[in-house]
Formats: structure tokens, sequence, C-alpha cells
């Protein structure tokens, strides 16, 4: 197939989309490990996993050693294998939710390669290798990227599967699709399989579209769907019977219908987010979705299926009563394609993007000039004790804008003459000022982490002292330390783990005075100010180590310590 001119076509010889591949993943998964883990995402599923691991129980979640039924296991699996193979650390932690995106974007562009043409393909994984919000959800350890790249993959087979030639692989196909919901639906809840089944009632009605029913293959589906699923939710229903009421009410009905989980927002909460997120193609969104529009009318559009992908769930979750970042995330690789499809029609004719491409591509480059402008404002929220950390901080923003303004300037003057270079040229920009941007927080983040008191007081706490957690839960200290912690009055999102063994908790402060006093060896974990709230009526207690944000104490009978 020929796109204009023999040096323009040359960025789809596959000897240079294997080369630039390769190039993207050194980088990708090159900076897994620079950054320490940070609240509470990532701290959470790194220390799940490691529990599970230590425990060997693989049915039953355990967060700080207490149930934890909020989300299904197949990460925690996962992460917990990594960690037997590869050893503890924070590359491992990461390595599901980065693997899981790098995957997506190869899926993306052999998806946009079979249903629209190998042009497309291409650039729909470029536009999603460059979209801030899928570069940093992929070096990040959460359940959303997991979550978003088995929903992707659903819905890149039921498109592959109604554009399929044959009756076979239309099924095979759609076999695949089930597949992928079931391990997004053990990825994160009945999520998985809700968004895919909503997205296809609204192409349904929406496209007066009903023959497609006929092709979902419903029944050999659905057995494969509960193949997949089943046994984890009733081998755990089995042994914890308190599981199913928590999970599909407390965790599903109650989640989307009140803020029990204090995690509101506005009906708008989302669209900032999605601006930035995929902020280098913001402009082509109106083009792609009118395209969509223009195309829904045939017997099946692959482009307005995405679009109703888009749509629902940005509608969804915004009406949802929670509200966080990463629930969006399924949107970007539908809108990569979109926007992919978009930019190939603009290519067709002549390689030419046009004067709004120059435009859009030489603000970017001048939006980039004036970040210099408010370089200082990353540091106005900065604690006293913090402000190094944040001027380090701008120095990695400093870096990354050069990055975005040189590549953008880059692909203004590639524009004119070569549109597929001046894309990949903007693109590349943009994934250079996500990957430095993020990748510096580390600056910013290592305080958080707690890595380092960790380190120094990790060997001062003999194997068998009890740890208390003074109203605090920390999400990161008990995987650094690689000890749980028994929770003190304040058990946040543990308090379903604390009803269900309240033996393992302290319910009061009081309580656990009482219990200080006879656990002669305990340690216990707190902020700095209830470390001085303590000091004032005379708590018995040692300080071991403190860093800004939290302070670990002895009893003052813990002869196995060194004192300070």
């Amino acid at each position: 197939m020929q796109f204009g001119n023999v040096r323009q076509s040359s960025l789809l010889h596959p000897g240079k989309i294997l080369l630039i591949a390769l190039i993207y993943g050194l980088i990708w998964f090159g900076t897994l490990n620079y950054r320490h883990l940070i609240p509470s995402d990532e701290g959470r599923y790194a220390e799940m996993a490691r529990e599970m691991l230590v425990t060997g129980d693989w049915i039953t979640p355990r967060y700080n050693g207490y149930k934890y039924f909020e989300k299904p296991p197949l990460q925690v699996w996962a992460t917990a294998i990594v960690f037997q193979v590869f050893g503890l650390g924070e590359w491992q932690a990461r390595l599901w939710s980065a693997l899981t995106g790098f995957l997506t974007i190869l899926l993306i562009g052999f998806t946009g390669a079979r249903i629209f043409n190998a042009r497309t393909g291409w650039l729909s994984a470029l536009v999603l290798a460059s979209s801030p919000m899928w570069i940093i959800s992929g070096h990040f350890n959460s359940l959303d990227m997991g979550l978003s790249a088995f929903l992707v993959s659903a819905l890149c087979s039921l498109l592959l599967a109604q554009t399929a030639g044959n009756k076979n692989s239309c099924r095979h196909w759609m076999w695949v699709c089930w597949s992928m919901m079931a391990l997004a639906t053990l990825s994160k809840g009945v999520i998985g399989a809700a968004i895919p089944a909503m997205v296809f009632i609204a192409y349904s009605i929406s496209a007066w579209d009903w023959k497609i029913w006929s092709r979902l293959h419903l029944i050999s589906g659905t057995i494969l769907f509960l193949v997949i699923t089943a046994p984890w939710f009733l081998l755990i229903s089995q042994r914890h019977p308190e599981f199913l009421e928590f999970f599909f009410i407390h965790e599903h009905l109650q989640r989307f219908t009140n803020n029990a989980h204090s995690r509101t927002g506005p009906i708008y909460y989302f669209v900032p987010l999605l601006i930035i997120g995929i902020s280098p193609w913001i402009l082509q969104i109106p083009g792609a979705f009118a395209q969509a529009f223009a195309a829904r009318k045939r017997e099946f559009s692959s482009s307005w299926l995405l679009a109703c992908w888009c749509v629902v769930i940005f509608v969804f979750f915004s009406l949802s009563q929670s509200k966080l970042p990463g629930y969006i995330i399924p949107i970007f690789p539908a809108l990569a394609l979109l926007i992919a499809s978009r930019l190939d029609y603009l290519l067709r004719s002549n390689n030419e993007l046009g004067l709004f491409w120059r435009l859009q591509t030489l603000g970017f480059a001048i939006l980039g000039c004036v970040g210099f402008l408010f370089i200082s404002e990353v540091s106005v929220q900065a604690r006293p004790d913090e402000i190094e950390a944040y001027a380090q901080y701008q120095d990695w923003v400093i870096a990354a804008l050069i990055a975005l303004i040189a590549f953008s300037a880059l692909a203004t003057w590639q524009s004119k003459l070569h549109g597929l270079r001046s894309i990949f040229s903007f693109a590349s920009g943009f994934f250079l000022c996500a990957i430095i941007a993020g990748t510096g927080h580390e600056t910013l983040g290592r305080a958080v982490s707690g890595i380092d008191l960790a380190t120094r007081v990790k060997a001062l706490i003999p194997p068998n002292a009890n740890i208390y957690s003074v109203r605090l839960l920390d999400h990161t200290m008990p995987f650094y330390l690689e000890r749980t912690m028994i929770m003190v009055e304040s058990p946040d999102e543990l308090e379903f783990g604390v009803k269900q063994e309240p033996s393992l908790w302290m319910p009061s402060l009081d309580a656990f005075m009482e219990r200080w006093k006879e656990d002669r060896t305990a340690y216990a974990l707190m902020v700095p100010e209830q470390y001085t709230a303590l000091q004032k009526i005379n708590f018995p207690m040692l300080e071991v180590d403190r860093d800004s944000r939290r302070v670990i104490v002895k009893h003052p009978d813990t002869a196995s310590s060194p004192q300070q």
C-alpha cells in the first residue's frame, strides 16, 4: 500500500517500526525502577502481593494482615509471581502495569491496521504511546492499567470479530473477547463485563444495529466467561461467606450510588483529566467524532462503536458518586484509534496535514515556552523541609519542557512536506515530556515513600516484635519494612477487615495504651503530631527514628533495640 512519496512512507517500513518499538520499550521499561513506591495504590498493591507470597494463601487477599475484599486478585497474583521470580522491588511491583500498558499499545496498532489500514494502525499506536495519562498510568502500580488493558483487548477483539471475513474467525475473536472480559472482571470486578455490555447496548440503539447481537456468541461466550471467573468467586465465598455482600453490594452498587468512599467530584470532574490525558491530540477529537458519526449508518461501523465506547465510559463515571482519575483510562486507546483514523484521512490526499496542524504544533511549542514562566509554582505547596526536593524537581520539569518545545518546533518545520514525520516528531516530544516529568517525581516522592526511614530501622526491629500503627494507615512502610502492623483506632480503608477480625486491632487509643504497658518489645508508627501529643501526657516511649512524615518509637523496656 502506498502513502505518498517514498521518503514519507519509509517510516512504515517494518524494520523501522521494530527499531522504534525497541527503543520505546527500553525507555518504557527502563524507567520503572527509578522511583520508589508512593501512597496509596502503589504501596497497597505491592504489599498485598508480598503478603500473598509470604502467607501462601492465593485465595484470600489481605492488606496489612487484614482481609481485603475490595477488588479481585488477578494483579495481586501476577505481582506475587513476579516477586517470587525476581524478588521484591519497585520495578517488580510496577511490571504488571507496565507490561499490560505496553502490550495494549501494540494491540491498538494491530487492530487499527486490521480494521482500517496499515498507516492508521501505526498512527493509533503512536497516538496512544504519546498520550500523557497512558504513559503515567503505565508506570504506576494500580489496578487501572490492567483493567484498561483487558477491557480494550475485549473491545479490539470485538472489532476484529465483527470485521472478520468468515464465521470461524468471528467466533474465535468473540471467544477472545469474552476471555478478556473475564480477565477484566478478575482485575477489578463486575465493571469488566458491565462496560462492554453498556457499550453494546448504546451502539445497537444509536446505530440501530441489532444484528450485532447474533454475532456475539452469547451462550458459548458466557460459558467461557464463567469458566474463567467463577472458580475464584466460588472458593472465596466458600471460605468467607461475608465476601459476597461486601463485594457486590458495598463495593459496586453503593460505590456508584453514594459517596461512602468520599471520592465525590463535580459532574465535570473528568473533563480536565481527559484534556490533559490526550493533550497532544485534543484538537483532533471534534473531527474524529464527526467522522465517526458520518459512518454510523454502515452495516457495522467500527468508528461509531469506538465513539460509543468513549462516550459511555465518560458519562457512566461522570454520573457515578465515586470518582478517581484512573477510571477513564480505558477511553484513551479508543480515542487513539479514532484520532488515527482522522489523521490518516488528513494525510490521504497529499501527505499535507494543513494549516490547522502547523498551528497546533507551533501552539504547543509556544505553550512549552510559556511553561517556563510558571516553574516557580511547582514549589508553592512545598513543606518547609521539602523545599530542596521541589527545587530539584524543577530541573526535571525544565528538561521535560525543553523536549516538548524542541520536538513540537521540529514537527512544525516538518509539517508541510513530511506529514507522517511531523506526527512522529510531535508524538516523540510528548512521550519524552511525560516520561521525564513522571520519572523526576522521585525527588518529591522519596520522602513520601518512607524508604529512607524504613532502610534505617528495618534491622533494628526484632522479627517477633509487634508494630502498632497509631491512628495511621501508612501505605508504603509495611512493604519496605516487610512487616504488617496492628491498626490502632483509625482503620481507614481496613474497616471491613478489622470488623471481621476484631482481635487483630486496637479499637481505641486507650486500648492501645493498655496493651503497650504489657507488650514490652513493641514498636509503634505514628505521625509527628501524634508523637507530640503522646509526649505531653508522658506516654512511655523512646524515639527510634523519624522522617518528615513519620515517627517510629519503641517501648522503653525494649532491650533488644539499641538506643538512639
